[in-house]
């Protein structure tokens, strides 16, 4: 049986576990900052990154190679050129968050006057503003991959209240437009 390691609160782990909600999987709940699940992870995956699936003895690391593989293997259509451009201002912007929130828990000032610092707040405005009007022309209409991960990317922003949402009208009303959708609401990091 294919197998998800992850954990409840990543945006990463949740688009690939409501992409299975109509698969049979089993879902392996990691704790990955420490302990035996840290242990476990390590010695599964050298990056020591989720998600992780095994699968027929197979090893896949990384949601978007994860992704691929889940279409191959269930002969699904390959994203367009174009959502595989989205799926990029995605992840850039979710990676900067990421980097941003582990630095923040690790004492570290963000807010500070540091070019590393800078660039992932430039970053982060940018693809949320581009992200933003890419909604407001429709690009976003289906419930597909790119869908999924763009919802994942919002709502976990506004889980760790990690920005002010209110300049991007258009990517608050695609959030509560699919917030009750059942693979949503099974997968809300709030009741983890």
């Amino acid at each position: 049986m294919l197998k998800l390691y992850g954990s409840t609160t990543s945006p990463f782990v949740r688009r690939i576990r409501m992409w299975l909600a109509n698969v049979e999987h089993q879902y392996i709940n990691l704790q990955i900052f420490e302990g035996e699940d840290r242990a476990l992870l390590a010695s599964r995956n050298p990056t020591m990154k989720i998600p992780m699936i095994e699968d027929e003895g197979e090893l896949i690391y990384d949601s978007r190679v994860i992704f691929r593989y889940l279409q191959q293997k269930q002969a699904g259509q390959p994203l367009s050129w174009e959502q595989e451009n989205q799926l990029t201002l995605i992840d850039s912007a979710n990676d900067s968050f990421v980097q941003l929130l582990l630095l923040q828990r690790s004492g570290i000032d963000t807010q500070a006057d540091k070019l590393y610092f800078k660039l992932q707040r430039e970053r982060i405005e940018a693809t949320l503003q581009h992200l933003n009007s890419l909604v407001e022309q429709q690009q976003f209409e289906q419930w597909g991959y790119p869908e999924i991960c763009l919802f994942c990317l919002i709502d976990w922003v506004e889980f760790r209240q990690l920005h002010n949402l209110q300049g991007v009208p258009a990517l608050l009303a695609f959030q509560t437009k699919h917030k009750d959708r059942i693979e949503v609401a099974s997968t809300d990091p709030r009741s983890s």
